[in-house]
């Protein structure tokens, strides 16, 4: 999945330095096929950071460092975009960027909306440019191998599914939990079954940021399916469901509030459940196994378990790579391409007007 050798490297911008943006810099400091020419963050002490912490002071060639995203846009020569900011930016940085004429790598969720998401995929492509977004566990190689078993019928007639994604923050306070960390998973089951969901629903409750003016106690409340909807402010527990249109049904629990750590992703056939949970010493495994009816009773057959081999390559870096492969070859991400995010936001989206109306089952958009 490396970026070609023989091509000349790209010279490409990092916009954001929190968390992630520090994981972005770190990979492509480290690939080939690529220069990093600048970084950027209008918080000058966590810019000032990044620039100590990876030596950028010294750094051969230079790597400028801006506190104002326009200058780094601005900058002669540069090619290529890594941005890193809050959800809410993204859309705007984005067309500044593809204006100017730039590729574009962005963290997930690739806008807040479907409309913005669509014009800069209209964008992009108008520009010729391309657009390319973090959906870092697309490149996960337990989430690649457990889509070949999925899409290779070794689970038999798929039924349903189950995620719980769960920690102790962070906490974001531009989107909630829902839009934080559920894409996640929803981005796997809709890459292991090949087809995207078309109705869903969502309930939840918000303890830490409830909204203005309502006391803690009744924004915190938990607001099943069918009761009376509220703006409850940014949900810090969200309980989802998908509805595919195969007839596959996901259950996801996300939240940003539970000391317990969770990252398990499950899917269940008529002969076998594919299980992949991070937290795990063996990440992926199949599990067979059926029931078999005897005397009106039902009994346990066929049961095996199969911890299935994995590389321990970082999807990060090869989602970066991938990129970079997407630029230089002048073609469109087969993986997470901006269409693949805009897909993504219409069900986030959806799972928001299903909060916001009790509980509702509704429709994507």
């Amino acid at each position: 999945m490396g970026a070609a050798q023989d091509s000349p490297s790209v010279s490409i911008a990092i916009l954001g330095l929190g968390r992630w943006g520090r994981h972005l810099l770190r990979n492509f400091l480290a690939l080939s096929g690529v220069r990093v020419v600048a970084i950027a963050d209008p918080n000058a002490t966590r810019l000032h950071a990044a620039v100590v912490k990876f030596g950028l002071e010294h750094h051969t060639p230079a790597v400028f460092a801006f506190t104002d995203w326009a200058a780094a846009l601005g900058l002669e020569g540069l090619e290529a975009v890594a941005i890193a900011t809050p959800a809410s930016t993204h859309a705007d940085l984005l067309r500044a960027a593809l204006k100017r004429g730039l590729h574009a790598f962005v963290e997930k969720p690739l806008t807040l909306s479907t409309a913005d998401a669509r014009e800069l995929c209209q964008l992009a492509a108008a520009q010729g440019r391309q657009l390319v977004v973090d959906h870092t566990y697309l490149f996960h190689p337990a989430v690649q191998q457990g889509r070949s078993l999925v899409q290779q019928g070794q689970l038999g007639q798929l039924r349903y599914g189950s995620s719980s994604r769960t920690h102790l923050g962070p906490v974001r306070s531009d989107v909630d939990v829902l839009w934080d960390i559920a894409i996640h998973d929803i981005a796997i089951f809709n890459h292991w079954l090949g087809e995207r969901p078309a109705r869903v629903q969502a309930w939840g409750a918000a303890w830490l940021q409830p909204a203005p003016g309502m006391p803690a106690e009744i924004s915190a409340k938990i607001t099943p399916p069918g009761s009376s909807a509220v703006d409850a402010g940014l949900a810090d527990l969200v309980w989802a469901r998908l509805f595919y249109p195969s007839g596959f049904q996901a259950m996801l629990q996300v939240c940003w509030l539970n000391p317990e750590r969770q990252r398990r992703l499950s899917v269940v056939g008529d002969r076998a459940a594919l299980v992949f949970d991070e937290m795990a010493t063996e990440p992926l495994v199949l599990q067979t196994g059926a029931l078999m009816r005897q005397d009106g009773k039902f009994f346990p057959t066929d049961q095996a378990r199969r911890a299935i081999a994995v590389s321990s390559e970082e999807p990060l870096r090869r989602a970066c790579e991938h990129f970079l492969d997407c630029v230089q070859g002048d073609r469109p991400s087969s993986l997470s391409s901006g269409e693949v995010g805009v897909a993504l936001v219409a069900v986030l989206e959806a799972l928001s007007r299903s909060m916001a109306q009790a509980g509702a089952i509704v429709s994507v958009l």
